[in-house]
């Protein structure tokens, strides 16, 4: 009993020295790995060794994944293919379903790239069809918003699902793939059913600090092309999931190899072919890079943090008492996601920590399935975005909501797309 309230004590120095001493995560994961380790017993030497085998097992997968993700998503945003796309698919939907179009849109473009980055090449869209339509613009920001921040906390390249899959053992080809799935529901639910239902009861003008147009990108990609580049990944580790005994299909269809095909096409195709010599080409890879420093060392804590559980027994320990309250496992990775989601603000941080936290304790549990406890966990982990959250205050910002606006709009629509992604895990699980 008392390794598991030291597990407990960990976690809560963890969310004290996040929120009162405002740490980064990275360094307050860090501490109370070492702390919980040797507040256990733990020799000091075998502590050291502890934090760096979960160090390297984190990061030894999850790193290339993310690098290379983020690599294809900067050539995507530099040569304006994200912006291309929507305004083909905007055309083709007509003025009456631009919602839709800028939600499809949405959701190509924010499989390899980070929400942030997708709202930032979406929000002009916004403002232009808000302009044109003489609608409120909640109609069709809410539209893009839904899929960007849902597939950002379900779907690896992101970080947060990546290292997710990775601690809880799930297969990072079905994560991507089942994270894909649970995505169109959860974006058709909260982004276009209740999305649409509140925008026509809260009418949103452009904000006065809207900036104007941006220049269109010159000579931009085709929307085969671009669409092509975002498909390809997905579309090589299905054919590896159907076709597992093909020794071809099995290496093209692995995260490393669909990632790495796709990113050589992307050099090609949004880089060579539009002009960009090899120092342009090499920059932008640098910079894509300088971001994901800060989320490797808080993946890295975080399996540190999971294998000093495993080591000094609290996991097993903890496994078995959570298997003898007969709790559904998935249950307790929502909650968990969802409770860090709020204490601290931050989904990529709040997935990533539970997941470390839980993956020494249900791993031992009978019956335990990875690829449902992963969803499970993400879904709790993109459920609540409060004022503690970045993403909230941008949504208030570009949108120029009131926090009581953004609230009843964007907060309610985090929770609807959580609750009805863990709905469907749970009923997944109980029919198969």
């Amino acid at each position: 009993m008392h390794l598991i309230l030291l597990a407990f004590a960990a976690v809560a120095l963890l969310i004290f020295l996040i929120l009162a001493v405002r740490m980064h995560a990275f360094l307050a994961m860090l501490l109370s790995a070492f702390a919980m380790g040797l507040a256990a017993g733990m020799k000091p030497a075998v502590v050291l060794k502890s934090i760096q085998a979960g160090f390297g097992d984190a990061l030894g997968f999850i790193a290339v994944v993310l690098g290379l993700g983020a690599m294809i998503g900067a050539y995507l945003e530099h040569s304006g293919g994200g912006r291309a796309l929507a305004d083909w698919l905007i055309s083709k939907f007509g003025q009456e379903r631009a919602a839709w179009a800028l939600m499809v849109a949405a959701f190509l473009v924010g499989m390899p790239i980070f929400f942030e980055v997708g709202f930032i090449i979406l929000v002009p869209l916004v403002y232009s069809l808000t302009r044109e339509g003489k609608r409120s613009l909640l109609v069709y920001g809410l539209a893009m918003t839904a899929p960007l921040t849902i597939l950002h906390s379900l779907v690896p390249p992101h970080p947060a699902p990546a290292a997710a899959a990775q601690l809880l053992g799930a297969d990072l080809g079905h994560a991507i793939l089942y994270g894909v799935l649970l995505s169109i529901p959860m974006t058709l639910i909260s982004g276009m059913w209740y999305g649409q239902w509140i925008a026509h009861r809260i009418t949103v003008p452009i904000p006065a600090s809207a900036p104007e147009a941006p220049e269109q990108v010159k000579n931009p990609p085709s929307v085969f092309v671009v669409t092509l580049l975002l498909t390809l990944p997905v579309i090589l580790i299905l054919l590896a999931t159907i076709w597992p005994k093909n020794e071809i299909l099995g290496l093209l269809g692995h995260p490393f190899s669909a990632l790495l095909v796709t990113l050589v096409g992307a050099m090609l195709l949004l880089g060579t072919a539009r002009g960009l010599s090899r120092d342009q080409i090499t920059t932008l890879a640098n910079k894509s890079l300088g971001p994901t420093a800060s989320l490797l060392l808080i993946m890295g804590a975080g399996g540190a943090m999971k294998q000093i559980i495993v080591d000094t027994g609290a996991g097993a320990m903890a496994g078995k008492m959570l298997a003898a309250t007969h709790i559904s496992p998935l249950i307790v990775a929502f909650l968990m996601a969802a409770v860090l989601r709020v204490a601290q603000g931050s989904a990529t941080v709040s997935i990533i920590t539970a997941a470390g936290i839980l993956a020494p304790i249900v791993k031992v549990m009978p019956g335990y399935r990875p690829d449902l406890m992963y969803l499970s966990l993400c879904c709790g982990g993109t459920s609540l975005s409060i004022v503690n959250d970045a993403g909230f205050w941008i949504v208030n910002q570009y949108f120029g909501l009131t926090v009581q606006q953004t609230l009843k709009t964007w907060t309610v629509l985090k929770l609807i797309s959580g609750l009805v992604g863990f709905g469907i895990v749970l009923a997944i699980n109980a029919l198969t």
